[in-house]
């Protein structure tokens, strides 16, 4: 949030304007992390530091929930009831899981039989309940899109693949993946390429499952259309949802989401406000990279608010991310609203170091590495090569009978 003629204005703001985060959580995660807990990783004190280290100096840090927006007024209302002026308000209220959202879900996690890696609590809950599965059907579901980091049940399969195949139980252990989607991935080239490599690993993809309850007593899943999969061990990816304070505030869509100008990331409806990350309705991936390319548009428009001018239409969709293959490999994805994840070289076309939707050791090590690249480059908000833009030099267009052939 920013507001003007307050003292103590950070200085790239100027003297007439300061920053101020409100957040309750004193402690920031790492959600990338989380998908290693469940096969062994003991890390999970790393994947925390306190919310006061992650703030840039001069930063004001209101650590109060948020009640509601009060848009008209240019007010942010405060769960006692207080309420902050504000002259230009970022929304990045990011997603909340939502599992009471389908019948007996919440059950079968009382039960211990369904589990979630999308939260700390979840992931460490999961990590002991695979140390003791010795064999039986795993059904990875997606309850319904949109979710935060699309790709990450597809790598919780993967590395499951290889994880019992290390302790010896693969041939006693049926993957399955659970998907509303009509295949592995959205874009064409990546989901028969992800196709091709799930199918390999021997992991079974049940298509257009549009998840209508849990059985925790038959341990079963059923979908709208009547079909049933049944489960010794329930991994979800609950329903996402924006966070409640935008739905009581009157701005979201149906699951809570801010409509937002996809190119601008102006909150539809509302001067003045802006819109970062989860927190969007944008038709692009909802995960990390995304914010941080958002992120340079953002702090553009921002600047140009505060001269008064209109914001640039600038932000293209660009998503990528590292998709952990098991086994010390990974694929890398690059793409944006227009153009679909294709074949080439990232960040150096020609030379890399990442190949795009080849796997590699070094996409592996890359992903691995990133995590130190967040705490002390993305996070504090360091320059980086990486352009916010997508681009298509060193990229290729394959047909797609050859990407399905990979």
């Amino acid at each position: 949030m920013l507001n003007s003629g307050t003292p103590g204005a950070v200085r790239r703001l100027g003297s007439d304007w300061d920053l101020t985060i409100i957040d309750p959580s004193p402690a920031h995660l790492y959600q990338p992390g989380l998908l290693f807990l469940p096969f062994g990783a003991r890390d999970d004190a790393a994947l925390e530091r306190p919310r006061a280290r992650t703030l840039a100096p001069g930063a004001s840090w209101v650590e109060q929930e948020v009640e509601r927006l009060a848009t008209a007024a240019r007010r942010v209302v405060l769960a006692g009831g207080d309420t902050i002026p504000y002259d230009l308000l970022v929304i990045a209220t990011g997603a909340r899981l939502r599992p009471e959202l389908t019948p007996g879900l919440v059950e079968a996690g009382a039960r211990g039989d369904a589990h979630d890696f999308y939260t700390l609590q979840g992931a460490q809950a999961l990590r002991a309940a695979l140390e003791h599965f010795a064999g039986g059907r795993l059904v990875v579901n997606v309850v319904e899109v949109p979710i935060k980091c699309p790709v990450a049940p597809l790598e919780f399969l993967m590395l499951a693949d290889e994880h019992f195949t290390r302790r010896g139980l693969r041939d006693r252990v049926e993957l399955v993946y659970a998907t509303p989607l009509d295949g592995a991935f959205t874009r064409p080239l990546a989901a028969a390429l992800l196709g091709r490599l799930v199918e390999r690993k021997g992991i079974r993809v049940e298509t257009e499952l549009a998840t209508a309850e849990v059985d925790p007593e038959q341990r079963v899943l059923r979908s709208f259309d009547g079909r049933e999969v049944a489960y010794d061990l329930l991994v979800s990816v609950p329903t996402h949802s924006g966070a409640r304070l935008i739905e009581d505030s009157g701005m979201g869509n149906e699951l809570g989401f801010v409509p937002t100008d996809q190119r601008t990331l102006v909150a539809k409806g509302h001067d003045g406000v802006f819109v970062l990350g989860d927190a969007t309705d944008l038709p692009t991936s909802k995960a990390g990279s995304v914010a941080h390319f958002e992120a340079d548009v953002l702090v553009e428009n921002l600047s140009r608010a505060m001269r008064g001018q209109a914001p640039e239409a600038s932000f293209d969709g660009h998503a990528n991310c590292f998709v952990e293959s098991g086994f010390g490999q990974a694929l890398l994805l690059d793409f944006n609203y227009d153009v679909e994840p294709l074949p080439g070289r990232y960040p150096l076309p020609g030379i890399g170091p990442f190949s795009l939707l080849e796997e590699s050791r070094t996409n592996h090590l890359g992903k691995l590495a990133f995590r130190w690249l967040y705490w002390n480059a993305l996070l504090p908000g360091r320059p980086l090569p990486v352009s916010a833009q997508f681009s298509l030099s060193g990229k290729r267009r394959p047909p797609l009978e050859a990407a399905a052939s990979t």
